[in-house]
């Protein structure tokens, strides 16, 4: 009798614990490409791989990252596959963080997740105990899903969703940013417990991109604000600002910490104990800023000191995107078409002045190189060849196109460069910023595909196989 109930319930559920366990092994690939963006099927030379986690190439024996990029480059070709891809070399973010630490001692980084939202880079960055600057209820949800807790993420966004202040306000996010009354009434609505910070707005006169146009308070405006968040009942604890991206003059800080300093003294009078001052982004530390990020600390410690002492008890923080991930990542695109243009007026031979080279690669302004539109730090952006090129070869006038059908997507228009094969490579360096973060589907063209490597010392010495293997 025995026997035969086992049997029958063997026969019966066997259809029902096959179901179960498909579904268990297809939530593990589900959670990691929710995880890593893909799934990588290909075994790289040496990787750590867990199932619910991203692979990372280990630097070991001298490997580098022009390794990494030319055997991938290799591999490819030999399975006839064009996929753009980046190398994303965490060691630079790494030492950005040890540059920040040194130069800004006093002032935690809240990682801007909006500049680069790799799972790889967030896993980082928590291990390096950054707090997190998320702009909505997808970023905040990253943020926690790689380890921030909610005291170490602040809401910085002036203009937000209701339902995404609700979110931060079930999770236990309390920090957000406000810049007008009627974003105090949707807080006191939905998150009378947050803890507000006052966004100012400041000089940007002297940066490349400016926001103080959209975002910031006027000073003649905050003290209504203040007095009106007191009616409210809402806790206002701190100021922010963001002197934009590309920032020229240093000076423009220490005006913005002034400024922030009379803030400071309008909220005391007013009885809000302020406790945080946010100075934002928009650092950097390539091409013309190399120097300038050094420079500019001087002046913002400087300042810093002269209103905000260290026996003030105010914390700083700033929410720096570009300044980690800059100079991170290289992008590699393929030339997947060509095409010889000649103008009206060429006689068609070689050496012609009408005569116009044309590639087409398979990444545009729609993809990874939407930033050479949007972003200026990226507007001279040169892509370079990945093959050996010989000084004597001719160069040739080129236009060289994003892979849609929409005549907008130009990446670079009277390029000289030698003649291309399609089948080339070119790279593009210091790719990390506005890049991955802001690439769309448009004609449903693949994203690339990122490859995060990391120095076998840099694995060790920041316990990274915790990071990447155990969350």
């Amino acid at each position: 009798m025995r026997g035969r109930v086992c049997q029958y319930l063997l026969s019966n559920l066997r259809p029902v614990l096959f179901h179960i366990l498909r579904f268990l092994w297809l939530r593990r690939d589900i959670l990691r490409i929710m995880d890593c963006g893909t799934v990588d099927t290909k075994e790289s030379v040496m990787h750590v791989s867990s199932p619910e986690n991203c692979d990372i190439d280990i630097l070991e024996n001298g490997r580098t990252v022009k390794d990494v990029i030319d055997n991938k480059i290799k591999e490819l070709g030999s399975m006839d596959n064009e996929e753009p891809f980046y190398v994303a070399n965490l060691d630079s973010v790494y030492k950005r963080h040890l540059r920040w630490l040194t130069n800004l001692p006093r002032v935690k980084p809240f990682y801007a997740v909006k500049c680069n939202n790799t799972a790889a880079v967030l896993r980082l960055m928590s291990a390096l105990d950054t707090g997190f600057d998320c702009a909505s209820k997808g970023e905040i949800q990253m943020a926690l899903s790689f380890g921030a807790t909610p005291d170490k993420i602040i809401y910085a966004h002036t203009t937000k969703p209701l339902s995404h202040i609700k979110y931060a306000c079930a999770h236990g996010v309390d920090m957000m940013t406000f810049d007008s009354e009627d974003e105090l009434l949707k807080v006191s609505r939905c998150h009378a417990k947050a803890k507000l910070v006052l966004r100012i707005a400041v000089d940007d006169s002297k940066s490349l991109l400016k926001l103080s146009s959209k975002f910031g308070a006027r000073l003649v405006s905050v003290g209504k604000l203040l007095e009106r968040a007191g009616e409210l009942g809402l806790d206002v604890i701190g100021v922010s600002f963001h002197v934009g991206s590309g920032c020229t003059g240093g000076s423009t800080f220490k005006q913005a910490i002034a400024d922030a300093r009379h803030v400071f003294d309008i909220a005391n009078l007013l009885g809000f104990q302020m406790r945080l001052l946010d100075i934002g982004g928009g650092f950097s530390a390539i091409g013309d800023f190399q120097e300038k990020f050094e420079e500019f600390s001087e002046v913002i410690n400087g300042a810093l000191d002269e209103f905000f002492p260290p026996n003030s008890g105010v914390q700083i923080i700033a929410e720096p995107g570009r300044y980690y991930v800059e100079s991170a990542f290289t992008l590699a695109a393929n030339v997947i078409a060509k095409r010889v243009d000649m103008d009206e007026h060429s006689d068609g031979e070689e050496n012609s002045p009408g005569r116009m080279m044309m590639y087409y690669l398979n990444e545009g302004v729609f993809g990874s190189l939407s930033c050479i539109v949007f972003d200026p730090a990226h507007s001279n952006y040169e892509p370079y060849l990945h093959r050996v090129v010989e000084s004597s070869e001719r160069r040739y006038r080129s236009v060289i196109w994003g892979p849609t059908c929409d005549s907008s997507d130009k990446v670079i228009d009277n390029y000289w460069i030698p003649e291309l094969r399609v089948g080339d490579w070119l790279l593009l360096d210091n790719m990390g910023a506005y890049s991955v973060s802001a690439t769309s589907d448009f004609n449903s063209f693949e994203r690339a595909h990122i490859y995060p490597v990391v120095s076998a010392e840099t694995w060790h010495s920041l316990n990274l196989s915790h990071t990447f293997n155990n969350r």
